[in-house]
């Protein structure tokens, strides 16, 4: 079964740095796309950052500069570097797995809180 679970978060000052990790299971990791998801408080999920199979990156605006999505497809776990966190950055992050094969259908892990204190 698709497993994907999420670690790293935490509570941490105002530019500071936090690592995500996700942890995936279930499926050829190395030729589906990956992506870390955020939800804030009466917000609606929004994408943070995306990594393809071939390691192509996309970013939010919101974030460009100050986060650096990962893979390491040897051990099936996606990352996401978080630097100059700002309190804006408070949310829940969750890992998607976008699998195409043998039909579309996206995975989720239950989130990691980040919480960034000003």
């Amino acid at each position: 079964q698709v497993q994907l679970v999420e670690s790293g978060g935490g509570l941490v000052q105002a530019g500071g740095s936090l690592r995500l990790s996700c942890a995936a299971s279930g499926f050829i990791f190395s030729l589906n796309t990956m992506a870390w998801y955020r939800q804030a408080p009466g917000k609606q999920r929004e994408s943070v950052a995306t990594i393809t199979s071939s390691s192509r990156t996309i970013y939010a605006d919101s974030v460009k500069g100050r986060f650096t999505i990962s893979r390491d497809n040897e051990k099936n776990t996606v990352y996401l570097q978080m630097n100059s966190l700002k309190p804006e950055d408070t949310a829940v992050y969750s890992c998607n797995a976008e699998i195409r094969y043998p039909a579309p259908y996206d995975y989720w892990g239950q989130g990691t809180q980040v919480t960034v204190s000003s």
